[in-house]
């Protein structure tokens, strides 16, 4: 096999911290971010990974004027991608063909939905508009790193990071960028809570992945970005690489707009084509960062997919979002995040709350930190629509 596409950056803000460090302080020491929500005034009462910041503390955070039009998703991005490329060492942005991709499901309706009823009252309601889009937060981000190159944005739901991940890998290796600033930002916004409490798949306390009692999800939000770089830059700079992007694959079941097929039809095929593209074996991975969101079809799904893309030897598996909170078009990134620290520190991650196995097969998360050689990480992400990715992650 090929090493892959080398991780030569980081940068994440989750509920869990405010950077990588401390993400992973967070992670062995089994500390949640699951909270009562704070910044939102909502007549539900949800627990959700919540950032335990304000936009105005965000927005000086990063020395943004008072009259700026950042959305919270445009100011978590913005910390993230910042953290990303001061940790890849960069110091001229455009001296490489360089990219970035940004992937988001929230956009900028966490601030616009504040202005729906009195939109036309003010002008000053009037300047979170232009940042509605989902674009918006990418070239805010663009301008802050001072990036003359291509930008775009993913949003494929859930999946949304990784296909981002997938996107900027293939890009580099064929030969069209030279560096690709990957990853995916949303802030909790009243849209998703209403959407995700409409279809019933709301915990009312901590969510439990895996569990046969399993009640439901909790919302997240996140912000996170890695820098990917050819083999000619990590050379000719002689960079430190943290890991690689050794695999991907990415699928769609076609089978309903938000349930995952029972059978995981789309989640197999994506794990299919990851272990393809990598040349590994499914016998090589260590280590699988599950989806994994608690809700009783997301995990039957999932189960299922990996019982037929392992047989009866699943790897050690494990769900981070009992930390995070379920952040949507973040969640590939702050896992890939994550799935790096794994392979950097060789452990496994506690699958926190897990109590009752599921009736439907034998398998189990990982449920107590687990320190064991870790060369080849699996991350998996599946999003509405059917839209199922997967990631590989090997040992530099």
């Amino acid at each position: 096999m090929s090493k892959g596409v080398a991780i030569t950056g980081m940068g994440i803000i989750s509920a869990i911290g405010n950077t990588v460090q401390e993400n992973y302080n967070a992670l062995i020491q089994g500390k949640t971010g699951i909270t009562p929500i704070e910044n939102i005034a909502t007549v539900h009462k949800v627990t959700v990974g919540e950032i335990k910041q304000t936009n105005q503390q965000l927005a000086e955070s990063l020395g943004l004027p008072a009259d700026n039009n950042y959305s919270r998703t445009a100011m978590l991005g913005v910390i993230a991608v910042k953290q990303a490329v001061e940790d890849a060492g960069i110091t001229n942005i455009n001296e490489y063909a360089t990219g970035l991709i940004s992937a988001t499901s929230v956009g900028g309706m966490d601030m616009t939905e504040r202005f729906f009823y009195d939109y036309f009252e003010s002008d000053e309601n009037h300047r979170y508009i232009h940042a509605h889009d989902a674009g918006d937060m990418s070239q805010k981000m663009a301008e802050h790193l001072g990036l003359k190159g291509m930008v775009t944005t993913i949003s494929t739901a859930c999946s949304s990071a990784a296909n981002a991940i997938m996107l900027g890998a293939r890009l580099i290796k064929s030969g069209r960028l030279d560096r690709v600033i990957v990853g995916g930002t949303d802030a909790l916004s009243k849209f998703t809570i209403n959407g995700f409490k409409t279809l019933m798949i709301f915990s009312d306390t901590y969510n439990t992945p895996f569990d046969n009692d399993r009640k439901g999800l909790n919302l997240g939000e996140a912000a996170a970005y890695l820098v990917l770089e050819s083999d000619a830059v990590v050379k000719a700079q002689n960079k430190k690489v943290l890991a690689y992007v050794s695999g991907y694959g990415n699928a769609n079941d076609a089978f309903h707009q938000t349930a995952s097929s029972e059978n995981g039809d789309g989640a197999y095929l994506a794990m299919q084509k990851a272990f393809k593209v990598s040349g590994l074996e499914p016998a090589d991975i260590d280590y699988i960062n599950a989806h994994g969101t608690a809700t009783p079809n997301n995990d039957l799904s999932e189960g299922r997919a990996l019982i037929r893309a392992f047989g009866n030897t699943v790897p050690d598996f494990s769900s981070t979002k009992p930390f995070t909170g379920h952040t949507l078009a973040a969640a590939a990134a702050i896992e890939a995040v994550y799935s790096v620290l794994a392979l950097q520190n060789n452990i496994v991650y506690p699958n926190l709350n897990f109590k009752t196995p599921m009736e439907e097969f034998a398998i189990v998360p990982q449920t107590v930190l687990k320190e064991k050689e870790i060369n080849h990480v699996l991350s998996n992400s599946f999003g509405f629509g059917g839209n199922c990715s997967t990631l590989l992650f090997s040992k530099s």
